[in-house]
């Protein structure tokens, strides 16, 4: 490996660090992404469960919010009928998508330095292409070729081609794997944020 990469030149280094930073956000995405921290297959039922006589102690709120990301939506809706038995539909509406749009900010996170990754790889695999034809050119001399300047312009070339294939592809893929898992989860988040908003209303007029 390092004889490939003492061969490609100075140009892969960039696109060593991008493949680095892309494995790193992979893996935090992966953990920050499980199911159990962002919306628990159950949760809503066991909050509404909880809250059907009355809105529960705040220690039991907490610890909703502490859940999970879903958690802290639901928390952020029993949180302000506690403090404002009075609020309106309306506001209190409003309160649940304002705390919907911090969880999905959240969720979101890296994605776009993900997809950067993914689109800035292959720019970098053709710098590094450029670069190598220019030394293939630059052995060129009036007296005759140079064959170890044109090999080692011609390896220049390919492998930071193919290098920056190759970390543009895996990024542009897990990129897209986890753009849908979020828009899934958003749905999920919004779904239970109306039926939960549904279930506050019946609290507040009970």
């Amino acid at each position: 490996m390092f004889s490939i990469i003492q061969a490609a030149g100075w140009p892969i280094w960039p696109l060593i660090a991008c493949s680095i930073l892309a494995l790193a956000l992979i893996v935090e995405r992966f953990v920050a992404l499980k199911t159990a921290k962002v919306a628990p297959a159950n949760l809503l039922q066991e909050a509404i469960s909880v809250s059907a006589n009355g809105v529960p102690s705040a220690e039991v709120v907490n610890q909703l919010g502490q859940n999970s990301s879903l958690g802290e939506v639901l928390a952020s809706g029993l949180r302000t009928i506690t403090l404002e038995p009075r609020i309106s539909e309306a506001d209190l509406r409003a309160t649940l998508e304002s705390t919907g749009r911090r969880e999905a900010q959240k969720l979101e996170k890296y994605l776009t330095a993900l997809a950067t990754i993914a689109s800035a790889a292959p720019l970098l695999g053709l710098l590094g292409t450029v670069i190598g034809m220019i030394e293939i050119f630059g052995s060129q001399s009036g007296g005759g070729n140079n064959p170890s300047m044109l090999a080692h312009g011609i390896s220049i070339a390919l492998y930071n081609t193919a290098f920056g294939l190759m970390v543009a592809i895996p990024a542009l893929i897990f990129w897209r794997y986890f753009r849908s898992r979020v828009d899934g989860y958003l749905l999920t988040l919004e779904l239970s944020a109306e039926q939960f908003l549904r279930h506050l209303n019946k609290l507040r007029r009970s």
